[in-house]
């Protein structure tokens, strides 16, 4: 029992010394790495279950104590295993982003495609330049129009409520 809880933690910290290499290495290695640290921790839970079974056959006035010493290994191994499943999924993020930055940047994004278009067609129904920059300047003209009288309207509408109530 107690030399296989002794191993079982010296696996554990281990584990944990993998656990700080897998933050700065490179890309290529990350994955091997990766691995490594699941095949370590799947040996650990093994050798877990074997220390449970040991347990339970120490005598009763050691059997609490030896029970906490394997919950806190347990506890520890989970608390190693949820931080690389953290590592593994700030990884698939990080990467799902990166091709989604390059697929924007590979992206064409035109300007005024649809402003060329309507000159296109307008050509194509005879209308000439300068027909079309009166009705441009016209259009400029109306939005001045637009706002003013909304302006109005709103003024308008305040007098009223403001007199009438």
């Amino acid at each position: 029992m107690e030399a296989l809880y002794h191993q079982t933690n010296k696996q554990v910290h281990e584990v944990q010394s993998y656990m700080g290499r897998l933050e700065t290495s490179d890309k290529q290695s990350v994955h091997l790495v990766e691995n490594e640290i699941q095949a370590r921790i799947d040996r650990i839970f093994s050798s877990l279950e074997r220390l449970e079974i040991f347990c339970n056959k120490e005598p009763p006035n050691k059997r609490q104590n030896a029970k906490l010493r394997v919950d806190q290994l347990k506890y520890d191994i989970q608390h190693l295993q949820t931080a690389l499943r953290n590592f593994q999924h700030r990884c698939y993020t990080r990467e799902q982003q990166e091709r989604q930055r390059e697929e924007l940047l590979a992206r064409t994004f035109t300007t005024n495609g649809t402003h060329r278009k309507i000159l296109d067609v307008a050509n194509m129904l005879g209308l000439s330049n300068t027909v079309m920059r009166l009705i441009e300047k016209r259009a400029f003209q109306d939005k001045y129009f637009m706002l003013g009288g909304m302006v109005v309207t709103c003024v308008i509408m305040f007098l009223v409520v403001q007199y009438l109530t």
